[in-house]
């Protein structure tokens, strides 16, 4: 399938490739944004939500930069799996996208913004107007969900991106800029319970970076994953644990690949804590607080269970130390 034709515009800096969005937010025209075009790529061609402009990141030096608590949204998936500066959690779920090559195109940025899935609309026009459309992908037709029929009001396809849930355990703030000027917030306040829009980023806004606490270091942690394959495919389901036992031991929980966003179970966890939980018991308590749904290879209930099981895993580290 041949990529539709489109502009393709590659700022120099941040403000170059703002000004470029601001002008095509005033004049109401279409665009997208390429990070590695791993995903965006690959859309184009099975003419999912083409766009006839593109703005490019790849020339942004400053979007590259990368240390122990600063992730550049322009930072190769293969090199920060490879950076003795990132730290293991983050590591272990950057090692585990897709295959080699694609990691070493794939982006940080990209993974966190990725679009939501659903295989009713990962899927070449040709098949998709074979069946008629869906919410999603609706052609200017109204079409109705697919996978939750009769509400033709909220998209649930599903966030199926690696790196959100480690960040989300480790404290991550996610660092934007766009035509109103920059902001950052918590990384968990940045998703929206929402398959189409995904997130709260603003018509011309870029994420630029992460930044992680200082003393993300005195963190540890596990992620455990699910996927149909142990290479290229997107997870299944996703867990990412996180804890600090100083004075008091202190716990945070994520998942991925579940819902429409990823999540953090602060409640969960709170009530871990407080009740002094087991393992097995906040595993438990995971499985029945997911919400997955029938649009990816594995069935809801399989996944459910398997949340389970890898939430018991990423938590074998605090063996002993929860009863």
């Amino acid at each position: 399938m041949k990529t539709p034709p489109f502009n393709l515009f590659q700022p120099k800096s941040i403000d170059e490739a703002v000004s470029l969005s601001a002008k095509f937010v005033e004049n109401n025209e279409q665009f997208d944004w390429i990070a590695g075009g791993t995903d965006l790529l690959p859309n184009y061609k099975w003419h999912l939500n083409t766009k006839p402009n593109v703005i490019s990141l790849a020339s942004i030096e400053e979007l590259y930069h990368l240390n122990s608590t600063h992730i550049g949204a322009m930072v190769r998936l293969h090199d920060l799996a490879n950076s003795k500066e990132t730290h293991p959690i983050i590591k272990k779920a950057a090692s585990s996208i897709a295959s080699v090559l694609i990691r070493q195109s794939g982006t940080v940025g990209g993974n966190i913004a990725l679009d939501t899935r659903c295989f009713w609309f990962n899927q070449a026009e040709e098949w998709r107007r074979s069946i008629e459309w869906c919410h999603k992908c609706d052609c200017d037709t109204s079409a109705d969900c697919r996978v939750i029929p009769n509400q033709n009001e909220l998209c649930v396809a599903t966030y199926q991106a690696d790196l959100a849930p480690s960040l989300l355990v480790l404290n991550a703030k996610i660092h934007l800029c766009g035509p109103e000027g920059s902001r950052n917030m918590l990384l968990s306040e940045f998703f929206e319970l929402d398959g189409i829009k995904r997130n709260i980023l603003k018509p011309g806004e870029i994420i630029t970076h992460i930044t992680l606490d200082d003393d993300v270091n005195s963190w540890s942690g596990d992620y455990q994953k699910l996927s149909l394959r142990k290479s290229w495919d997107f997870p299944e389901a996703g867990v990412a644990v996180a804890w600090k036992n100083d004075d008091e031991l202190k716990l945070r929980i994520a998942t991925t690949a579940l819902e429409s966003i990823p999540r953090l179970h602060e409640d969960i966890t709170n009530e871990a804590l407080l009740n002094n939980f087991s393992i097995n018991e906040i595993a438990s308590k995971l499985r029945k607080d997911v919400k997955p749904v029938n649009n990816t290879a594995f069935p809801p209930n399989y996944r459910k269970k398997m949340v389970e099981v890898l939430c018991k895993k990423a938590l074998h580290g605090l063996k002993g130390v929860l009863s």
